[in-house]
C-alpha cells in the first residue's frame, strides 16, 4: 500500500522534485582519447608438426606418434621451454569413386618460452623431422599489464587534458559524468609456416627469430558535463 501523503508532505515532494540535479544538468559532451604504450615480446610460441599419408590409420598413427614422443623427448632437455600436446588430426582422402583410398593424419606439439634462443636452438633440431607452424611472439602477462596500466594513465591524464580544453574555451567547469576504458594489443603476426629442413644437413642450424615489441593501445570514451 502507498502512503498517503498529507498537503505539507506532498509539498516537500514537489520542492525535492524542482531541486534535483537533472533539473540543473549542464550541456552534455562526448570526449574520447588514446594512448599507446610499446611492451616487450618477451614470450615466444611455437607449434611443431608430424604428419603422414598411408593406406593404414594403424601404421599412420605408430609412425607420428612415435615423431611425436621423440619431438617430446628432445624438448625436454631444455628446462625452460614448456611443452605440450595439441591437437591430432585423422582424416580420410576419397578418390574419383568417392572411396577412402588414402588417410592423412596430423599430430602437434605446442611449445612456450621466455629464452628465444633455447627455443630457436630446439625447433633448428625439431626442423630436421618435423613442420613447424605458428611461430608468434607476445608480451608475458605480467609485462602486457605493466604495459596497460601505464597506457591508462597516459589515457587518463589526455582525456582530462581534452574535457578541460572543452570546459575553457565554453567558459564553463566540468564534471566527468561516465567514462570506459578499452584496451588492445597489436603485436607481431605469426611467422610464415615453415617445413621440414634438409634431412641431409649432418647439424641442425638454430631458428632465426626476432622478437620485437608490441603496441598497447588504450582508448577512453567519456561524457563530461559543462556547468556555469
Amino acid at each position: 500500500m502507498m502512503p498517503i501523503l498529507t498537503r505539507k508532505g506532498r509539498n516537500a515532494a514537489l520542492f525535492a522534485l524542482c531541486i534535483s540535479p537533472a533539473a540543473w544538468a549542464g550541456t552534455l559532451v562526448d570526449v574520447s582519447a588514446e594512448a599507446m604504450q610499446e611492451a616487450p615480446n618477451d614470450l615466444a610460441q611455437a607449434t611443431v608438426f608430424a604428419e603422414a599419408s598411408g593406406l593404414a590409420p594403424r601404421a599412420l598413427a605408430a609412425q607420428v606418434n612415435s615423431l611425436m614422443a621423440e619431438a617430446a623427448n628432445t624438448a625436454k632437455a631444455y628446462p625452460r621451454i614448456k611443452s605440450r600436446s595439441g591437437a591430432t588430426f585423422t582424416h580420410p582422402n576419397y578418390g574419383k569413386n568417392g572411396r577412402i583410398d588414402s588417410w592423412r593424419m596430423r599430430s602437434e606439439l605446442v611449445l612456450e618460452s621466455g629464452d628465444t634462443e633455447a627455443l630457436s636452438e630446439l625447433l633448428g633440431k625439431l626442423q630436421e623431422k618435423l613442420g613447424v607452424a605458428n611461430v608468434q611472439f607476445l608480451p608475458k602477462p605480467e609485462t602486457r599489464k605493466n604495459a596497460e596500466d601505464q597506457a591508462i594513465q597516459a589515457a587518463i591524464a589526455a582525456f582530462q587534458v581534452r574535457a578541460q580544453l572543452v570546459a575553457r574555451t565554453m567558459g564553463k567547469s566540468y564534471k566527468i559524468k561516465q567514462m570506459s576504458i578499452n584496451s588492445a594489443a597489436q603485436g607481431r603476426p605469426p611467422m610464415m609456416q615453415y617445413r621440414k629442413a634438409n634431412s641431409m644437413l649432418s647439424e641442425a642450424a638454430p631458428m632465426p627469430m626476432e622478437a620485437g615489441e608490441s603496441q598497447i593501445q588504450v582508448h577512453i570514451n567519456g561524457q563530461i558535463e559543462l556547468a556555469d
